[in-house]
């Protein structure tokens, strides 16, 4: 083969992949259908035998969930589409300009588009022969972050020519992550027009087993609120949301706790969100919305819903900061 006949092999250039849970394309049940057969098919998701879950799935789930998540999905739905996916594109081209020009920050989702190996077959062709994997997860499960790596691998089989990896580690408890949460919340409650008697921070749900198996989300969980706690010296408690199915999940439920509280005197309170990256269904409407409303059908006077890091100043220095060090040595001035 001749210089003139060999395929162009663009420059060496540094990449990071920002990877988010997923949304659906459109607040529709078809669109919703089709994103939660992806999502609830995922063998990390529900750790169930398919021969007992699919009939579940396919034949009772699929056929009467997804008009009810669409109708959910429409209350937070902007015009520029899902929050999820419109925070997921403000954090990346914040972050790249954090970063100075020195990697290209692409942005991908392990359910829904776009895809893990559809960004990663694209940094590939940029040039990008080094990659940063980075799951937004702060703690780490199985049900999230393993199975964007598991995403990750199933790509890099179908590459001929595989660009070396790094991949960004849970954050639950690094001083960046918590100044951030702290700097945050401090700032959003003293712009509230009352005084919480309670900051409430509600971590998405896992099912009870994973902890006995060896999952660390839980403790994990725990030691972000312990630090954050510890930060604000404010009275902290904190709670899991978003339970699905009959199973036992860990516990104290985030409405049952927001239902209970009126009764013991707390009638005003702010809800934060430390695991999520971004907004979302999960916090906008299960938590800014329906907890409002069963807090103060309950009997409580004020609520807020304190916004996640979302691309704020403080969110997007916490990531360079923990982009850069993960880039050590790979970026000329790290």
């Amino acid at each position: 083969m001749t210089r003139e006949d060999h395929p162009e092999i663009p420059p060496a250039r540094i990449g990071v992949l920002l990877i988010n849970l997923g949304t659906p394309e459109a607040p529709t049940p078809a669109a919703v259908k089709r994103y939660l057969a992806e999502f609830l098919s995922d063998r990390r998701v529900v750790e169930l035998p398919p021969i007992l879950w699919q009939p579940i799935l396919r034949g009772i789930i699929l056929n009467t969930r997804p008009r009810k998540s669409a109708h959910a999905y429409r209350q937070v739905w902007t015009n520029e589409g899902s929050p999820l996916a419109v925070i997921a594109r403000a954090q990346t081209k914040a972050l790249a300009e954090s970063l100075g020009g020195q990697a290209i920050v692409d942005m991908a989702m392990r359910y829904g588009a776009p895809s893990i190996g559809e960004k990663l077959e694209h940094l590939k062709a940029a040039g990008c022969d080094r990659i940063l994997i980075a799951p937004l997860y702060p703690q780490y499960s199985a049900a999230t972050t393993a199975t964007a790596m598991d995403a990750v691998g199933a790509a890099l089989a179908r590459m001929r020519w595989q660009p070396a990896l790094r991949t960004l580690p849970p954050y639950y408890d690094d001083p960046a992550y918590i100044g951030a949460l702290a700097e945050d919340v401090r700032a959003s409650v003293g712009a509230l027009d009352f005084t919480p008697q309670l900051l409430l921070a509600s971590f998405h749900g896992m099912p009870q087993r994973t902890l006995a198996l060896g999952d660390p989300y839980h403790c994990q969980c725990q030691k972000t609120a312990r630090l954050l706690g510890e930060a604000l010296d404010l009275p902290l408690r904190i709670s899991f949301q978003s339970r699905f199915g009959r199973a036992k999940w860990l516990e104290p439920a985030t409405e049952a706790v927001l239902a209970s509280l009126p009764a013991e005197g707390i009638t005003s309170i702010a809800v934060t969100a430390p695991g999520f990256s971004a907004d979302c269904l999960e916090t906008l409407e299960e938590i800014a919305m329906r907890g409002r409303e069963t807090f103060l059908q309950a009997g409580g006077r004020h609520f807020a819903y304190l916004s996640c890091l979302n691309a704020s100043v403080p969110g997007i220095t916490m990531l360079t900061a923990l982009v850069r060090r993960e880039l050590a040595g790979w970026l000329t001035c790290a």
